[in-house]
C-alpha cells in the first residue's frame, strides 16, 4: 500500500514558489549603474538628501524594469514614475499644512483613488502603489528640500533608470539596429509558439502549448504598444516588425484549429514557423518555406497564412491595422467604478489609512526611539494590499520574512562597512540585485529592505533595523484584518470583473464569426481581445485559489467559467477556420458550439454570474 503524499495548502506552497527563467544580466547592469551612483554623485556635490530621493525613485523604478521592449517600458516605468512624484509633492505639501486627523484622512481617500486606478492594469497598479508610497514618504519623511524639489529629484532618479533601459544595448543584440531587440525577440516568440502548439496537436500538452501561445501573442502586442520612435512616420524596421506580427495572427488562428481538431499534424507542418522565427530574431529573409499538406480546412488555412507569412518578410509591411485595442476613458472608467475597483479602492484606503494614523500616533508617543520618520508602517502596507502581487496570506508571510531577513543582513553589513562609501557600495549592489530578486517576494523585500536602511542612514539617520521589523509586523496584522473584513457587495470583485470581461470578449468573437462578416483583420483583433481578457481572468483566479479557504470560497465556481469559456473560444477559432474554408458549418461544430453554450450558462449561474446574456446559436447556423 502506497504511503500518500503530504502536499502543502494552497495558500502556504505559494509563499515558497519562486519564478524560473533566465538571469536578466541586462537589466543587472542597468541596477548596479542606477542608485549607487545616483546617491554617489549627491554626495560629492553635497545634497545627500535628495540623492536619497532619487535613489528611491531609481530602487521603485527598478522594481517595475522587467523583460521588455524599449519602447514598452516607456510607460511600464515612466507612468508610475510620474504617479509617484506627484504622490511625493502631495504628501509633502499636506504634511506639511495639515493636522495629524485631517492628513490621515487625505491620505486615506488617495488610497481609495489610487486602490481604485489599480484595477485598471498592472501599469495602472504599479503607478497607484508609487503614488501612494510617495505621498507616505513625503509626509512622513523629514527633508530639507521644498516639495517640487523632492519631486524633481525622485523623477531624476527614475528617469535615469530608463534613459539605460532605453540607451544601453542588450546582450547579444550590439550587431544592426538594437532599438528593437525586445520587439523582435517577442515576435519571434510568437511564431516558436506556433511551431511548439502544431508540434503538440493530437497530445494532452495541446492545451498548455495553446496557453503559452496566448501568452506569446500578449508579450508581443505589448512590445509593439510603445510610442513610435517618430511622430509622424515609423522606420522600415518598425513597419517590417508589426507586419510580422500581422503575419502570425492567421498562423496562430490555423494552429489553434488544428488543436481543437486533436488530430496529430505531421512534424513537417512545425519547420515553417520555426523559420519565419529565425528570420524575425535574424532580421533576414526566411528562404523557401515547406508546405504542409492540404488535406483538411485548418492545414489549407495553416498553408495560406505561411505563404502570406512568406511575402509578407520578403515585402515589409505597413502594419497597419495591427495595434492593440486600447482601452477607451469610458471602460477604463467602468473598471474603476465597477465592483473590482471599488472593493480595491476600499481595502487600499483601510489599509494605508489605518496605517498612517497609527503610525503618526506611535510617532507622538515616541514609539519610535531614536528615528522620526513614520513612514515605513503605510508605505508597508501599500505593498502588502495589492493583490497583484499574490495571495494575501502569502505576501504577509513574505514580507514579514523578508524583512526580518533583510534587516539582520543590514545589522550586520552596517558595524564593518565604513560610511559613507560602504553603504553607497550596498546601495548599488541591491541595485543590481533586485531584477532577479522580484522572482520571489520575499526575496524582493529582502533586497528592498537592505536598500532602504542604508539610504536612510545616508540621510543621517540612526541603526533602526529593529523599530523597521516591528513596524513591518504591525502593518501585516493590519492588512491582513482588514483583508477579512466584509465589503459592500459581493466578493471577489475583481476576480468577477475580469471574468466577465472575458465573458463579453469572448461572446463578441463568436457573434462576429457566426455572422460571416469580410473583415479577418477585424475578426483576428476580437480573436486576440478574447484570449487576452481570458488570460487575465485566469490569472486574477488562480491568485484567487491560492488565498486562505476564509477568503478562496468567494471565488468558488470561476475556474469552471473560466475552463468552459477557452473551450468555447477555441471552438469558435475552429469554426471560422472551417467558414472561411467551405462556408458553413459542419453537424460537429453546431452541436459543440450549442453544447459549449449551455454549459457556460449553467456555470455562470452556479457561480453567481448571471447567465442572462449567455447567448444562443442562431438556427441559421
Amino acid at each position: 500500500m502506497s504511503r500518500p503524499v503530504f502536499a502543502l495548502p494552497p495558500w502556504l506552497a505559494h509563499a515558497l514558489r519562486a519564478q524560473r527563467g533566465p538571469v536578466p544580466w541586462s537589466a543587472v547592469v542597468r541596477g548596479a549603474l542606477a542608485a549607487g551612483p545616483l546617491l554617489l554623485s549627491a554626495l560629492a556635490l553635497g545634497r545627500t538628501s535628495a540623492g536619497v530621493l532619487a535613489a528611491l525613485g531609481a530602487m521603485l523604478a527598478g522594481i517595475n524594469d522587467r523583460p521588455g521592449s524599449r519602447r514598452a517600458s516607456v510607460q511600464r516605468l515612466g507612468a508610475p514614475a510620474l504617479a509617484g512624484a506627484g504622490g511625493l509633492l502631495a504628501g509633502t505639501y499636506a504634511g506639511q499644512h495639515t493636522e495629524a486627523l485631517l492628513l490621515t484622512l487625505a491620505l486615506t481617500a488617495l488610497g481609495l483613488l489610487a486602490g481604485a486606478v489599480s484595477a485598471v492594469g498592472p501599469v495602472a497598479s504599479g503607478a497607484g502603489t508609487q503614488l501612494l508610497v510617495g505621498a507616505a514618504i513625503g509626509a512622513g519623511m523629514p527633508l530639507p528640500e521644498s516639495g517640487w524639489q523632492r519631486a524633481l529629484a525622485f523623477l531624476a532618479g527614475a528617469g535615469w533608470l530608463l534613459a539605460l533601459r532605453l540607451v544601453l544595448p542588450t546582450p547579444g543584440s550590439t550587431t544592426g539596429d538594437y532599438r528593437f531587440d525586445g520587439e523582435r525577440d517577442a515576435v519571434a516568440g510568437v511564431y516558436d509558439a506556433v511551431a511548439d502548439l502544431l508540434l503538440a496537436t493530437g497530445t494532452p500538452d495541446a492545451t498548455a502549448r495553446r496557453a503559452a501561445l496566448t501568452a506569446a501573442l500578449d508579450h508581443a502586442q505589448d512590445a509593439l504598444a510603445g510610442p513610435r520612435l517618430r511622430r509622424y512616420a515609423s522606420s522600415s524596421a518598425e513597419r517590417r516588425l508589426h507586419a510580422q506580427y500581422a503575419a502570425a495572427l492567421p498562423l496562430a488562428e490555423a494552429a489553434t484549429a488544428l488543436a481543437w481538431a486533436g488530430d496529430a499534424v505531421p512534424a513537417r507542418a512545425a519547420q515553417g514557423p520555426r523559420r519565419l522565427a529565425a528570420a524575425v530574431r535574424g532580421n533576414t529573409h526566411t528562404g523557401p518555406l515547406p508546405a504542409p499538406t492540404r488535406n483538411a480546412p485548418a492545414l489549407r488555412a495553416l498553408d495560406d497564412a505561411l505563404l502570406h507569412a512568406a511575402d509578407t518578410f520578403d515585402r515589409g509591411g505597413d502594419g497597419h491595422g495591427l495595434h492593440a485595442r486600447r482601452r477607451t476613458a469610458s471602460s477604463v472608467l467602468r473598471t474603476v467604478l465597477g465592483a473590482g475597483g471599488r472593493e480595491y479602492g476600499l481595502r487600499v484606503a483601510l489599509s494605508f489609512g489605518a496605517s498612517a494614523g497609527i503610525a503618526q500616533a506611535l510617532h507622538r508617543t515616541h514609539w519610535y526611539g531614536s528615528h522620526t520618520h513614520w513612514y515605513w508602517l503605510p508605505a508597508t502596507a501599500v505593498f502588502l494590499v495589492k493583490p497583484d502581487l499574490g495571495p494575501l496570506v502569502s505576501r504577509v508571510l513574505c514580507r514579514a520574512a523578508g524583512t526580518v531577513l533583510g534587516a539582520l543582513v543590514f545589522a550586520a553589513l552596517a558595524v564593518v562597512v565604513p560610511r559613507p562609501a560602504g553603504l553607497v557600495t550596498i546601495v548599488a549592489l541591491c541595485g543590481a540585485l533586485i531584477p532577479v530578486a522580484t522572482r520571489h517576494f520575499a526575496a524582493q523585500t529582502a533586497v528592498v529592505t537592505v536598500l532602504v536602511l542604508a539610504l536612510v542612514m545616508v540621510g543621517g539617520e540612526s541603526q533602526a533595523s529593529w523599530s523597521r521589523i516591528g513596524e513591518t509586523l504591525l502593518a501585516c496584522g493590519i492588512v491582513l484584518l482588514v483583508g477579512h473584513l466584509p465589503m459592500p457587495g459581493q466578493r471577489g470583485g475583481t476576480v468577477r470583473a475580469r471574468l466577465v470581461r472575458a465573458v463579453d470578449a469572448a461572446h463578441a468573437y463568436l457573434a462576429h464569426v457566426l455572422t460571416r462578416e469580410d473583415d479577418r483583420a477585424g475578426r483576428w483583433a476580437l480573436r486576440r481581445e478574447a484570449y487576452r481578457a481570458l488570460a487575465e481572468a485566469r490569472l486574477a483566479i488562480d491568485l484567487a485559489a491560492a488565498e486562505h479557504p476564509a477568503l478562496a470560497r468567494h471565488t468558488e465556481g470561476t475556474d469552471e467559467v473560466a475552463a468552459t469559456l477557452e473551450r468555447l473560444v477555441d471552438t469558435t477559432t475552429a469554426c471560422a477556420v472551417h467558414l472561411d474554408d467551405s462556408g458553413r458549418l459542419t453537424p460537429r461544430h453546431r452541436r459543440r458550439l450549442a453544447e459549449l453554450l449551455d454549459e457556460l450558462a449553467e456555470r455562470r449561474a452556479h457561480a453567481g454570474l448571471g447567465a442572462e446574456d449567455t447567448p444562443r446559436l442562431p438556427l441559421a447556423v
